[in-house]
């Protein structure tokens, strides 16, 4: 199954869905199922697609 993680590119804006007190972050790349998100209250994170489906921010 392909989560919504898939569509994720450079630049676009997510949040944890386990994690809100880490604010919204900025994906900084999507590859091999790896998503590397950096956060404003939490830094750099490389998120596994298959375990966490980020949250899309329309307007932070």
């Amino acid at each position: 199954m392909v989560g919504l993680n898939a569509i994720l590119e450079p630049g676009m804006l997510v949040r944890h869905p386990d994690r809100p007190d880490w604010g919204v972050g900025q994906v900084q790349s999507n590859i091999s199922g790896k998503v590397t998100v950096n956060f404003r209250e939490q830094g750099k994170v490389v998120i596994e697609s298959a375990r966490i489906d980020l949250i899309p921010v329309i307007d932070p």
